[in-house]
């Protein structure tokens, strides 16, 4: 097994890096008190590739592995954790328009999605199915050429200042059999969009409520097939799951580092902080711990690859393992930074709060636990 990473993808890797030291960390405190949604900056990473990273070649996308989109993610995030966030739910909309669209629609969106002139939100989550997005109660009414669609998405990331939507709808019985998968334009005639939540954090993108009230689709803009709507969705999942572990990853990085150059610079009782017995067992157990969910992820993200059969499996432990030991890291680095960690004149409370959110979303921890405990429990079931 060799866990070096290749020519090409320390290429990525340097250019992701360089990204997000000169054009996301300089402002991600300023946007994050601001709540501003850097439309401009997301359109230099679209310039970049960064927009349709597993997008195929022959989409326009670079047609790059989950692998090789985990290492450019975790990279972007050391820069601001916020905003890869939504690159990674900007390229699931635009795997997904390319991957399951009819081509009249990817002639519509597409080139505007890979290089972020268009930017996409994915509806799936509803007030009443979050963790059972199989319980989804938003519509879709086949009307002649045209779908009706009614109902409301909550807690959606970038909703009301994107551009294209894929939307999470029923058109069949009830479960997940019943549901489909719709591209739509943000600003079709029914759609409405609610105030920005009040987050505490992931706040350099809006998130809202999004309403359809006979909200007409033509029948051309469906993705895939009438029914196959939660299979899109779950193998979006797959991949999110290592997206949002490998921000994770790269923030916790960045607040290691930082925790790093603070007990090396500062003293106490006439020695570096660094010189404490006790300290130097708190970095040791983060740099482990970290390590650690690297290459889960990084394993996860090859399972996903190679279309193994355990992959969600290995998704969701990678998920559930990351986004913990990545909160955890970020949370002994502000202890570590001590009063100074709390004030938002340093980061490490900025690192805390963006990362809170990822045990929640894409299925929370605990859906995790479920989802690796089904798979382990299973009659007959082998070792992972």
């Amino acid at each position: 097994m060799d866990f070096e990473l290749s020519d090409e993808q320390r290429a990525f890797v340097e250019l992701a890096d360089d990204f997000a030291r000169n054009e996301l960390e300089p402002h991600a405190a300023d946007w994050d008190r601001d709540h501003y949604f850097p439309v401009e900056v997301l359109q230099q990473a679209g310039e970049l590739g960064f927009c349709g990273l597993y997008t195929p070649e022959s989409a326009g996308g670079l047609g790059l592995s989950r692998l090789d989109a985990s290492l450019i993610f975790e990279r972007l995030s050391t820069g601001c954790t916020s905003t890869t966030a939504f690159l990674t739910i900007h390229n699931m909309v635009t795997w997904m328009v390319a991957s399951f669209g009819a081509e009249d629609g990817w002639a519509r969106w597409g080139e505007g999605l890979v290089s972020g002139r268009l930017l996409g939100s994915y509806c799936l989550t509803e007030a009443n199915a979050g963790s059972d997005a199989a319980a989804l109660k938003t519509s879709a009414r086949r009307v002649g050429d045209h779908y009706e669609l009614n109902g409301s998405k909550m807690f959606i990331s970038g909703a009301g200042s994107t551009q294209v939507l894929v939307v999470m709808a029923r058109t069949g019985v009830e479960g997940a059999g019943g549901i489909s998968a719709f591209a739509l334009d943000a600003d079709t005639p029914g759609i409405s969009y609610g105030r920005p939540e009040d987050k505490m954090g992931w706040n350099s993108q809006p998130t809202r409520t999004v309403t359809f009230e006979g909200v007409k689709v033509p029948a051309g803009q469906l993705l895939g097939r009438e029914g196959e709507g939660f299979k899109i969705a779950m193998k979006g999942l797959d991949g999110g799951r290592v997206n949002i572990a490998s921000c994770s990853l790269g923030t916790a990085q960045q607040a290691l580092n930082k925790a790093r150059q603070y007990l090396q610079e500062r003293s106490q009782f006439g020695r570096k902080l660094a010189e404490f017995q006790a300290l130097q067992f708190t970095i040791a157990d983060m740099a482990t711990e970290l390590v650690a969910a690297r290459q889960l992820v990084r394993l996860a993200a090859c399972r996903l690859d190679a279309g193994h059969p355990d992959a969600t499996t290995y998704c969701a432990m990678a998920k559930r393992f990351a986004t913990d030991v990545g909160f955890r890291v970020c949370d002994q680095a502000l202890q570590l930074y001590g009063g100074y960690g709390y004030i938002r004149e340093y980061p490490l409370e900025r690192y805390l709060r963006d990362t809170r959110v990822h045990r929640i979303l894409e299925g929370s921890n605990e859906i995790m636990k479920l989802l690796i405990a089904r798979r382990v429990l299973a009659e007959g079931s082998g070792e992972l």
